[in-house]
């Protein structure tokens, strides 16, 4: 299994509306396409205003064939500027689980 573990800054004071704005119209769309949500989560301590969130797929060619996906539907096309307004900074790292983690 690989897990892509996506983390994003976020303007000053917006984590709130980017965090309702995912709830209420963007997360069931991400759902449907990238399938296997692991986590989501907002920081507390440390770095501010940042966000991470992790997908499973079983493959590489799985993850590029559902981001594709996502990324050709109207409705994502609609809501991503919404969230890309919030945003300072985006990361994605592609991690895969060693043998002995619980993920796998």
């Amino acid at each position: 299994m690989y897990y892509e573990i996506r983390t994003y800054r976020i303007k000053t004071g917006a984590l709130p509306a980017y965090l309702k704005l995912v709830e209420e119209e963007g997360i069931a769309l991400q759902k449907q396409y990238l399938g296997e949500l692991v986590g989501y989560f907002y920081s507390e301590i440390g770095p501010l205003n940042q966000i991470v969130h992790i997908w499973a797929y079983p493959s590489l060619d799985e993850r590029e064939t559902r981001r594709a996906a996502l990324a050709a539907d109207p409705a994502w096309q609609a809501f991503a500027p919404k969230i890309q307004a919030l945003l300072e900074e985006m990361e994605s790292k592609i991690m895969k689980a060693a043998a002995f983690s619980p993920l796998q």
